[in-house]
């Protein structure tokens, strides 16, 4: 294990030039005093890693140091051949390349290996998009990706969630998807980086000005962070109720959020106990409204209280329109 650990580490640090010890252990979800050691261990065996110490520093490889090792492994194998989102590379513009690539990497391997990577193929797909497919606007998907492969600056005019718009320069660091929905990262004027969504974005300019990309930025950590902050923050309102053997597997399939803390035995009339997680009362009351008579309100009352009211507004409107 601790060998395989060591090519591991010359290959990132191939790949990224720089990386500190935190980082690393990430990477390969070990401790930083493991790394520590890793660096002693290659570094007796003629290995050139050093260590720049501050702010900006970390561990590289002096010279450009190049190791040649390109035996892959079957597990290896496997995760390179998994099927890729096509409808992510699609809006990438890379389906054509991304298949041309599988195809040089297959030739590539021994004739061995091939069985192996036909055979991932077969058993892994993978499918981005959701079973009620809704094409977000992406209009300046194009403008975003060439900002940041150019390092400009853009002018985008963004629609906030409460559909206020306002016009900000940012500078771009990169694109992520999250499920089928895509997410701009970049930078103010001030250097504080955030998170836009694209579909959000209703127009983006470039401005004919370079910036210098932040040295230890990495947009998976970033955007780790910053979900696992997101997540946290959000609002809990917490709701017991008893629902019918009927309704169970659609509790979590409707399109809302909700979530599930705890399914209870059922009761000698067969309502079984169910504990749920939503972000506010409105979100709640829509959501066991939207059941009518097959799931029942436990506590908190107020609840009970609230949808009882929207029943009854929702019956005088369509009475008053028959």
């Amino acid at each position: 294990m601790r060998g395989d650990r060591l090519i591991s580490i010359l290959l990132l640090l191939q790949s990224y030039d720089q990386l500190t010890a935190k980082q690393l252990s990430e990477k390969l979800e070990v401790s930083e005093r493991t790394i520590y050691r890793d660096m002693d261990a290659l570094s007796r065996i003629g290995i050139p890693v050093v260590a720049e110490r501050g702010k900006q520093g970390g561990w590289s490889l002096l010279d450009n140091y190049k190791t040649t090792l390109t035996g892959f492994k079957e597990a290896e194998v496997h995760a390179l051949f998994i099927s890729y989102s096509i409808q992510l590379l699609e809006d990438l513009g890379l389906k054509r390349e991304a298949d041309d690539a599988k195809n040089k990497l297959f030739a590539s391997l021994p004739a061995v290996q091939q069985n192996s990577a036909k055979a991932v193929w077969n058993r892994i797909y993978i499918d981005t998009s959701s079973w009620r497919q809704k094409q977000e606007n992406a209009t300046s998907f194009s403008v975003l990706q060439q900002a940041i492969w150019d390092t400009k600056k853009l002018r985008i005019e963004y629609q906030r969630a409460d559909g206020s718009e306002d016009e900000r320069i940012v500078k771009p660091l990169g694109l992520v998807a999250k499920g089928n929905k895509w997410y701009f990262i970049a930078g103010k004027e001030n250097n504080e980086i955030r998170s836009y969504r694209i579909s959000r974005i209703q127009a983006a300019k470039p401005i004919d000005e370079t910036f210098i990309r932040p040295n230890n930025f990495d947009l998976a950590s970033y955007w780790d962070s910053t979900t696992n902050a997101f997540i946290e923050h959000l609002p809990e309102y917490p709701v017991s109720v008893e629902v019918t053997k009927t309704i169970m597997p659609r509790l979590t399939f409707t399109g809302r959020f909700v979530r599930i803390l705890e399914v209870k035995d059922p009761s000698q009339e067969g309502w079984i106990p169910v504990d749920l997680v939503f972000n506010t009362e409105e979100e709640a009351a829509a959501y066991i409204l939207g059941f009518a008579n097959q799931i029942r309100i436990l506590k908190p009352k107020r609840l009970h209280s609230k949808v009882s009211d929207m029943a009854k507004a929702t019956a005088a409107f369509y009475q008053q329109n028959d």
